[in-house]
């Protein structure tokens, strides 16, 4: 990573923060450097540990057990399978269909770096596609989550051993969900592409599935909190609302089928569904930054030049997220992490860090830059910025501390994750009831089936990082932390 990529930082005031950020903070000096091949490998094993239904025999976290093998029963199908998305054991629609999608983003964009490590990819998102085809079986339905969240948080258990409520939530017409159904129709599309040529009939299956689902979603508007608020929040309620969901599934569409008719949907729908807000903000309630990302590949690889207004956009996502010139809602801890209010960080560190690499490689195959007022970001410049958000998260940062479980010499010992606190069926055969795991939420030992793989939610804006169960902003792994961050560890293990 040689400085001479930027301008002279006396030349652009704006640009001396990052110059700072990236090559004359302490940390750079003593870091090593990382393995990012044996990241990439634990952050997709962490999936296996996050599985819910019946286990393969090929399941590599051995410690794990069966779980949830009667999910739908009571709704009439058969609902097992999935991921459950933190450390509780509800299966919450929205953030798994966003993992999915994100997972299947960066298996698109950096499979071909993954080597051996992509076969355990693509597995990790058809655990996920399967159950998704299973929540999309009914026309007009789509179940968006099996459990009671509150019946479970006021439990402490293992999956092996739940008791708490499997109730089944769905949208349907008269119960719209568009925020939901549209993430869902994303998810489908996207991994369309990646089991375009590795399973051409699964592949088929799953666009056209996409489709369905879509046309359901934008039929029926309603966000899913209206009519299930009681179900999904405070845990997963659409606080942003529905209309960015509708523009990412019709942009995933769009890739996928090639279809004129979604090219027509996203310009018509751009104003209407405000293309142009809240453009640093990517995750599983917002896709604003991820649609102006993905559309722009089309404008900067000279194939669509109706879509220039969201390259503008994208640009201007950019601007926000540069230290030294960055927008009011990110800021950067004393250390150098991207930190926006909220809970668990991390989230929001590797899915910016993910549309900074990806929109890096699409600059870099129109040999363009992004024009932030006087200064000009250049994509081995946003390289840099996505490489130092990973090296921070892998252990260079004030406490010297990886944030991923099992990697390094030093990582979080006692993350709030249900599963892993618990002794594991092998270990303990018998039983262990609701509150009876209280014990080992309170008790101060480590867990004694570390979720390799696993990235926490991270430290507070001053680097601080309790390694604390009840902690949960800070403890708590969750499936869409790594989702952008095994496309960002696939890049970096060929690019070291």
């Amino acid at each position: 990573m040689a400085p001479n990529v930027l301008p002279s930082p006396t030349t652009f005031p704006a640009l001396r923060a990052l110059a700072i950020l990236l090559f004359l903070h302490p940390l750079r000096r003593v870091a090593a450097g990382h393995d990012y091949f044996d990241a990439l490998h634990k952050s997709i094993l962490f999936f296996e540990g996050q599985r819910s239904g019946k286990l393969p025999p090929d399941q590599r976290v051995s410690w794990r057990r069966d779980s949830a093998l009667h999910d739908g029963v009571t709704a009439g199908v058969d609902l097992t399978g999935g991921y459950y998305d933190a450390g509780d054991n509800v299966k919450f629609g929205f953030p798994l269909a966003f993992t999915t999608t994100v997972l299947s983003w960066s298996v698109i964009d950096f499979g071909r770096t993954m080597g051996p490590e992509l076969r355990n990819a693509v597995r990790a998102v058809r655990w996920a596609t399967d159950y998704l085809l299973k929540v999309t079986a009914v026309p007009g339905v789509v179940f968006v989550q099996v459990g009671d969240a509150v019946s479970d948080h006021n439990c402490w258990e293992r999956p092996e051993d739940m008791d708490t409520l499997r109730t089944v939530y769905r949208i349907d017409r008269a119960h719209p969900g568009s925020d939901v159904a549209g993430e869902t129709a994303a998810a489908l599309a996207a991994a369309s592409i990646v089991f375009r040529s590795r399973d051409p009939g699964y592949s088929r299956l799953l666009l056209d599935r996409a489709v369905r689902v879509f046309a359901f979603a934008d039929k029926y508007r309603g966000a899913y909190s209206g009519s299930l608020r009681r179900a999904v929040c405070p845990f997963y309620c659409d606080v942003n609302g529905y209309q960015d969901e509708l523009l990412w599934g019709a942009a995933w569409l769009h890739k996928a089928s090639r279809r004129r008719l979604y090219r027509e949907y996203i310009m018509r729908n751009e104003v209407v569904l405000h293309a142009g807000d809240t453009i640093n903000e990517f995750g599983w309630d917002n896709k604003h930054a991820g649609i102006n990302v993905l559309l722009s590949k089309e404008v900067l690889m000279g194939r669509a030049d109706y879509f220039q207004s969201f390259k503008a956009n994208a640009d201007g996502f950019i601007c926000s997220v540069l230290p030294g010139i960055s927008h009011p809602q990110v800021q950067y801890s004393p250390g150098g992490l991207i930190f926006k209010a909220g809970g668990s960080n991390m989230q929001h560190v590797t899915s910016l860090s993910f549309l900074l690499l990806a929109y890096s490689n699409y600059l870099s195959h129109a040999n363009k830059a992004v024009s932030c007022g006087g200064t000009s970001a250049s994509p081995a410049l946003l390289r840099q910025l996505a490489r130092r958000q990973v090296d921070y998260i892998l252990g260079d940062n004030p406490l010297s501390m990886s944030y991923m479980v099992g990697y390094g010499a030093r990582y979080p010992q006692r993350i709030h994750h249900r599963a892993s606190s618990l002794p594991s069926v092998r270990a303990h055969p018998a039983r262990i009831g609701c509150k009876a795991g209280s014990s080992y939420f309170l008790s101060p030992d480590p867990n004694p089936n570390p979720l390799v793989g696993a990235v926490v939610g991270g430290p507070n804006v001053t680097d601080a990082f309790p390694d604390s169960r009840p902690f949960f902003q800070e403890s708590e792994p969750t499936t869409y932390i790594n989702a952008p961050l095994v496309g960002l560890l696939g890049y970096f293990s060929a690019h070291s």
